[in-house]
């Protein structure tokens, strides 16, 4: 190789180490979430109206969180599966919808994959948890937020969100998206 190669070849090399440290510093620094917070935070026109329908069966979860906790979920895509079989919407486990879920259109069914009954059902399923941790210490919306995330029960035995990265990062998450959703 020429010396022009060697040239080409170590300025290559150092634009590959620096884009390298770039990227590195961009996810330690939280850039990845971010960056997926900016784009999750549009709410799809038409889910609107649902959301803040859905947010009046629950006062204590305000119409922007409720939109933030649904983008948190599943991005908006109502055919989404999680790994743990979460489905739909709003994720919900199959045997939390045979228990929690409502018909939110009034079409007299009540289907995990219909994005309508989802979101009434999440807003019921939240205000159902508010009952259930209303004696738990500690921020309301937050304990609301981390029973949906992790169970009333998980927030009843730690008396408030659980020491759990996940749910404490759902929390957070949905928490900082609703202060930039606009409804």
């Amino acid at each position: 190789m020429g010396r022009t190669g060697r040239i080409i070849a170590g300025v290559a090399a150092a634009v590959l180490v620096l884009g390298l440290a770039a990227v590195g510093g961009f996810l330690a620094l939280g850039g990845l979430d971010r960056w997926r917070d900016a784009q999750a935070i549009v709410v799809p026109e038409q889910y609107r109206p649902v959301i803040k329908e859905a947010a009046r069966r629950c006062k204590a979860v305000p119409a922007r969180v409720l939109a933030a906790q649904l983008a948190s979920e599943s991005s908006w895509e109502p055919r989404a599966v999680s790994p743990a079989g979460a489905q739909g919407i709003a994720q919900f486990m199959p045997e939390v919808w045979e228990a929690h879920g409502v018909d939110g259109d009034g079409d007299g069914t009540i289907d995990v994959w219909n994005p309508i009954a989802a979101l009434h059902s999440a807003a019921e399923l939240n205000c159902m948890n508010r009952k259930l941790v209303e004696d738990v210490p500690g921020d309301e919306l937050r304990n609301i937020l981390a029973a949906y995330n992790a169970g009333f029960n998980q927030v009843v035995r730690y008396q408030g969100v659980p020491p759990f990265p996940e749910t404490e990062q759902y929390v957070e998450r949905v928490l900082r998206r609703a202060e930039q959703i606009e409804l």
